[in-house]
């Protein structure tokens, strides 16, 4: 990752603020949390079956993908570049195992495990430049050599179609403010043997408009109307390797 990324979650107060205010009961992030493991678990049911899958969640940040999955995985790996965020996760429960990688330098190795696979990477591509982003896809490509081996689950919090572009116009070069297309998303996993086989927006708000109630209820309804994907904000795409 990045070095001014990766080390914000080097302090222990950043972390706390992540896991506790950003996160917290009923915020804009912990409620499209809860509608993204619900699909999420469905979706590894649905592709996996009674063959249970090993994650490898790759920024795993406090486990939070990795609690999503808890009970439906073999076993679980999270890899971070904070050593705060992983001694955060085992705090709040997450079960796993901890694998401290570095920011940069070579592609990390995933464990090597038998059977299938999930890779998840959910926060991460929107605010690293394309340098980390190839890193993390080179990782996923080694955790899932062929087609065969498992699918790749990654998040896209800023998606350049949305409502949010209205507000990004006003925050040009602020890399918190980062935006990502589809377009982009779909290249960059090309690039890495990868195509995407679903899409799937979990809202179409931003921060702001999630506290308004009126638009909260028009969320609801509007996100589960095929095609609308295209515009969420907040996006999940789903992909396998090519060959």
């Amino acid at each position: 990752m990045s070095t001014d990324y990766s080390q914000v979650f080097q302090d222990t107060d950043a972390v706390e603020k992540y896991e506790h205010v950003t996160y917290a009961p009923d915020s804009y992030a912990s409620r499209i949390n809860e509608r993204q493991g619900a699909y999420v678990r469905a979706m590894v049911v649905r592709e996996f079956g009674p063959n249970r899958p090993v994650q490898h969640d790759f920024a795993c940040g406090t486990g939070r993908a990795i609690r999503t999955l808890h009970g439906l995985v073999r076993e679980a790996h999270g890899y971070d570049t904070s050593a705060e965020m992983m001694v955060k996760a085992a705090e709040v429960g997450s079960q796993a195992q901890w694998h401290l990688v570095a920011a940069d330098g070579d592609v990390p190795d995933p464990v090597v495990t038998a059977g299938p696979a999930i890779v998840t990477m959910f926060r991460l591509l929107l605010n690293v430049d394309d340098e980390v982003r190839d890193r993390a896809l080179a990782f996923a490509a080694k955790a899932l050599p062929t087609r065969a081996d498992g699918v790749l689950v990654v998040e896209n919090h800023g998606n350049t179609g949305s409502v949010r572009h209205l507000r990004a116009r006003r925050h040009r070069g602020d890399r918190w403010f980062a935006e990502l297309s589809h377009a982009q998303v779909t290249a960059l996993l090309d690039r890495h043997g990868f195509e995407v086989v679903r899409r799937r927006g979990f809202s179409m708000l931003t921060p702001s408009l999630h506290e308004k109630r009126i638009a909260r209820a028009a969320d609801a309804l509007v996100r589960h109307v095929p095609g609308t994907g295209r515009f969420a904000v907040n996006v999940l795409y789903t992909a396998r390797r090519k060959k």
